[in-house]
């Protein structure tokens, strides 16, 4: 089974399946298929994680994020007035995004992937690439969930002529309903397929992204591209109520963050109802923001990280959590997938809000994290080149008693860690299927308020005034509040759910061997 962000997706990883690939194959696959489906959110030149258990119990996280440009000979760090922007009105407040050449990292996606199959896969990288090679040469149609994502960053989707070929054709942006094509980025998939990772290392698909960025103003040099490496890292083991999380673990933040949260939920007995339910995820939410505080960022970069962040716990430390961010895309797409032999895989990629530029003749569009604000607490241009940056993707997998039970994770940007939260606490405590637990209403605790979807019970919403948060109200289900994907095996078999917020879906393969919607 495979849950992912969009239907697509998720067929593509279990065709991975039919054709006798493991979990690793298969969110592998649709990954690469997501760089069609759900294109502003990844791609070719994305970055992400991967967190992988065979069926004999071996796990392995590969950390395959972006990483800072500006080494080798004439290497520069980012002039934060190189970066171009728009802004986009949303939620009562203007979000400004900066994207532009200058605000391209050094991506790590495509040498993820090579080495996931090389470790993990039982297929090749041409089998791999193939559902995304034919998606990419049909086009999609744009759902109406992917057409809000569009629209809200129209903007960017027009920036440079070659976006704006493949997203407004004859000057109008498309819309839900219509078709996208990309036969540009259908030959370059092919191409890696056939050359392997290597081309967008050393190759001709590296030559051209290089070549293209230095001529606009971009930083990425062919010493950067030739020098990145995916690093292997130690999952974080989180241990709730009766079951373990295996999560992304520091320099990234998200799964230290949420780590602190289910600490803080445990210290209570599981939650009765929805009104203890939410107001203890508020709690844990807060507690959690709390330790964001200026110490922060470098202590994810300490060997002792964790024990730090629970020394500053336990002390009550923290500076009183982060600003309010409340940005409307969700910069992150997470495919989930389990295996008939036992196997998991949970996958997460982001190519941030996208930058706005198309390498000419690839089809690829560069991801925007120098510009992303979350990403840089520094400042823009502060960060070291050639060190890898932190992230809040968390993607984990849930054992009980050892044994495999679900592979989950999130899109959403800041919120993912609160939907994630949220999925686990409702599966765990609530007893919910995985359906039930993606689909309940969500809040998200964030600087001086609680952001709460629509759905959430009046007699909650209440309960949250009269413990002295500040609403940020939602009229109904909104992509703002993550998109979460789990796969994994239930009390009645295998379950699985995409999320309805970005029009996600799980698809799976029957015994005979035929690929399934669910």
């Amino acid at each position: 089974m495979v849950a992912a962000g969009h239907r697509l997706s998720a067929r593509a990883g279990a065709r991975a399946l039919a054709e006798g690939g493991g979990a690793a194959d298969a969110v592998c696959a649709a990954a690469l298929a997501a760089s069609v489906t759900e294109s502003p959110l990844t791609g070719p030149a994305a970055g992400g994680f991967l967190l992988v258990r065979s069926p004999e119990g071996a796990t392995a996280l590969l950390d395959f994020f972006v990483a800072v440009p500006g080494l080798g000979p004439g290497g520069r760090r980012l002039d934060p007035r190189d970066l171009d922007s728009f802004t986009v009105p949303f939620g009562g407040a203007e979000q400004v995004f900066h994207i532009g050449p200058a605000s391209v990292a050094v991506p790590g996606m495509i040498a993820g992937i090579g080495e996931a199959v090389d470790r993990f896969g039982r297929l090749g990288l041409a089998d791999i690439v193939a559902p995304a090679v034919e998606l990419a040469r049909e086009g999609v149609v744009l759902t109406p969930e992917a057409a809000y994502l569009h629209e809200i960053l129209a903007d960017m989707l027009r920036f440079s002529p070659e976006a704006a070929a493949v997203y407004a054709p004859r000057g109008r942006l498309l819309g839900a309903g219509d078709r996208v094509r990309f036969p540009e980025l259908a030959e370059t998939l092919r191409h890696l397929g056939d050359t392997g990772a290597a081309s967008m290392r050393d190759g001709a698909l590296a030559a051209a992204i290089t070549g293209h960025l230095a001529g606009a103003g971009g930083l990425v040099t062919p010493t950067d591209l030739r020098g990145y490496r995916v690093i292997d890292r130690e999952p974080l083991r989180i241990d709730y109520r009766d079951v373990s999380l295996l999560i992304n673990p520091p320099p990234s933040s998200g799964g230290a963050l949420i780590a602190a949260a289910l600490r803080e939920m445990e210290e209570s007995p599981a939650p009765a109802d929805p009104l203890a339910h939410y107001r203890a995820v508020a709690r844990a939410g807060a507690a959690a923001n709390a330790l964001r505080d200026e110490a922060f960022p470098d202590d994810l970069h300490e060997e002792d990280c964790m024990e730090r962040i629970w020394a500053r716990r336990a002390s009550g430390g923290g500076g009183g959590g982060d600003a309010p961010a409340r940005k409307p895309t969700g910069s992150t797409t997470h495919i989930s997938a389990v295996d008939a032999d036992g196997g998991m895989a949970s996958l997460s990629s982001s190519n941030g809000s996208s930058s706005g530029v198309v390498v000419p003749g690839t089809g690829i569009m560069l991801n925007n994290m120098l510009g992303e604000e979350d990403l840089n607490p520094g400042g823009f241009g502060a960060a070291a080149p050639g060190s890898r940056m932190t992230s809040m993707m968390a993607p984990a997998l849930m054992l009980r008693g050892g044994e495999p039970v679900l592979a989950l994770g999130s899109a959403g940007s800041n919120r993912l860690r609160s939907a994630i939260l949220q999925a686990v606490v409702s599966i765990v405590d609530g007893r919910m299927t995985a359906a039930e637990a993606v689909r309940r209403p969500r809040i998200h605790p964030e600087g001086d308020g609680v952001d709460v979807e629509g759905g959430v019970p009046d007699d909650v919403v209440a309960a949250l005034v009269a413990d002295g948060h500040g609403l940020r109200r939602w009229g109904e289900m909104n992509l703002f509040f993550g998109g979460v994907s789990i796969a994994g095996r239930g009390p009645t078999g295998l379950e699985g759910a995409g999320d309805p917020r970005r029009g996600g879906a799980a698809a799976a393969v029957t015994r005979s061997g035929e690929v399934i919607d669910l």
